[in-house]
């Protein structure tokens, strides 16, 4: 059996010292030590967190960016193919006219020309019609 004398008081007591010791000299630290550790870890994660949060609206951003001047080259290439197309219509036309008029020009011209050869050819008809016919019949006519 055991008996109850004053060591087992003693122990109790040594115990509780001993206790009160670790507490003070261990697990103060310790928890000390994994409440900061833990208060880190919080923090850090925050600033994961808010740094993932800035990334991803930079991104954003960044891509609403890209599309609007996507968005904006596309609309200047079709005003410069478009002011392109109508100077090339002027050109055209412009061209199309020079080109008319020159042909109006070149035809009365011909026909100016061929005018004045035939008024020529006909003064001249009636001596080449007596050339011609005397070589034909071989005598003067």
């Amino acid at each position: 059996m055991v008996s109850l004398d004053g060591s087992l008081f003693i122990q109790i007591i040594n115990f509780l010292i001993l206790i009160w010791a670790l507490n003070i000299v261990l697990y103060k630290p310790i928890r000390t030590i994994m409440i900061r550790r833990k208060k880190m870890v919080d923090g850090l994660e925050k600033t994961i967190n808010e740094f993932n949060q800035s990334a991803i609206q930079k991104n954003n951003d960044f891509e609403s960016v890209i599309r609007d001047a996507k968005v904006q080259g596309q609309e200047e290439m079709d005003l410069i193919l478009n002011v392109a197309e109508e100077e090339e219509r002027k050109i055209i036309e412009k061209t199309n006219k020079k080109a008319q008029a020159e042909l109006k020009s070149i035809r009365e011209k011909i026909r100016i020309d061929s005018e004045t050869v035939k008024n020529a050819l006909l003064k001249e008809v009636d001596t080449y019609a007596e050339i011609i016919s005397e070589k034909i019949l071989g005598r003067v006519v």
